[in-house]
């Protein structure tokens, strides 16, 4: 039986090898996988940490399903959140467009939660300082659930061209550009490049505004609206300047060549979402993952001007010190859950 022996002194051996090599640690989570699945906001103050396409921030706010001139879209996203200063800019683009006689906004995505990189879509919207905004005039009727979803919004694109369709084209678009390129607090506006070839080839009298407006590719259904980093948010990265001009030229004349719509050659690389970390992110995106989230949706939702939530004068425990008001339309900054 000496080969029992061996055979078992064999397996001790194999055994203590075993324990003495390194044991390869467990892949970190990605970042899209921890904000993607986080369904409130985070009670903090309200800032906006790193960079547009890598960040996130704490304190935001919802903007409600439906308002007095928007609807909200693409519910199941849940990405209606925003850091405050971006939901009170949407709203109130809302009242001026309305005023200009646009029937209502139809609200595309904003930001997750707590931001952070998305498990599918946008590689920017991380801060909780961009906006999609349809360019397709909110319905005189309230939308279904399943319509929220599954409606297309309308290409201003004429076929499979690189210009607008004139029939698709209004004033009224115009129009709604231009206000939101002429608030303050907004710093670029995204637009596919056939629209700001119409609004060169279009726009009289003031034209300074256009400087805002930059072409990039996809945007033909839809403007995307980012602000610049807001007061108080020291942590938050901003972006280089747009120069001076209207943007009306060879910059804009490169979008019509081959150029810009090659295919890419060789391997195709990861997007950043897909390889995004927590390390890869600010250090303060760890505390705004952590932080605790308000007692629920609605004492975080902004439902017009001026408005608190409505759920903020039906909670007794809610104490009026709970809300930090931002001028003009009263948005709300998350609070804890009282204590029991």
């Amino acid at each position: 039986m000496a080969w029992l022996g061996s055979l078992r002194a064999a397996a001790v051996a194999v055994l203590a090898a075993a324990t003495m090599m390194p044991v390869s640690a467990p892949a970190e989570t990605l970042a899209k996988n921890l904000f993607g699945h986080k369904a409130l906001p985070a009670v903090m103050p309200a800032k906006s940490y790193g960079f547009y396409s890598k960040g996130c921030f704490g304190g935001g706010v919802a903007i409600a399903t439906d308002g007095p001139h928007w609807q909200a879209m693409r519910l199941s996203r849940n990405r209606r959140w925003g850091h405050p200063a971006m939901i009170a800019l949407i709203e109130r683009l809302s009242r001026d467009a309305a005023r200009d006689g646009w029937p209502g906004l139809l609200v595309g995505d904003i930001s997750q939660p707590r931001g952070g990189p998305m498990l599918t879509g946008h590689a920017s919207h991380q801060i909780g300082l961009d906006a999609d905004i349809w360019l397709t005039p909110m319905p005189d009727r309230k939308l279904s659930p399943s319509e929220r979803e599954n409606m297309s919004a309308v290409s201003m694109l004429k076929g499979d061209s690189l210009y607008v369709d004139d029939r698709k084209w209004t004033p009224a678009h115009t129009a709604l550009i231009r206000h939101a390129a002429n608030y303050r607090d907004v710093e670029r506006i995204f637009v596919h490049p056939g629209i700001k070839k119409k609004l060169c080839d279009t726009v009289s009298g003031d034209r300074r505004w256009l400087n805002k407006v930059r072409p990039f590719w996809g945007h033909h259904y839809h403007f995307h609206i980012r602000i610049g980093c807001p007061p108080g948010s020291t942590g938050c990265k901003p972006q280089q300047g747009t120069g001076s001009g209207d943007g009306c030229d060879k910059s804009l004349d490169w979008w019509f060549t081959d150029e810009p719509w090659k295919p890419a050659k060789g391997p195709a690389k990861p997007k950043a979402r897909d390889v995004m970390t927590m390390k890869s992110l600010p250090r303060e995106c760890q505390a705004v993952l952590d932080a605790p989230a308000p007692q629920n949706e609605a004492v975080v939702t902004v439902t017009g001007p001026g408005a608190l939530p409505v759920a903020a004068a039906d909670t007794p425990s809610v104490s009026a010190s709970g809300y930090a008001p931002t001028p003009a339309v009263g948005i709300p900054v998350p609070f804890p859950a009282p204590a029991r």
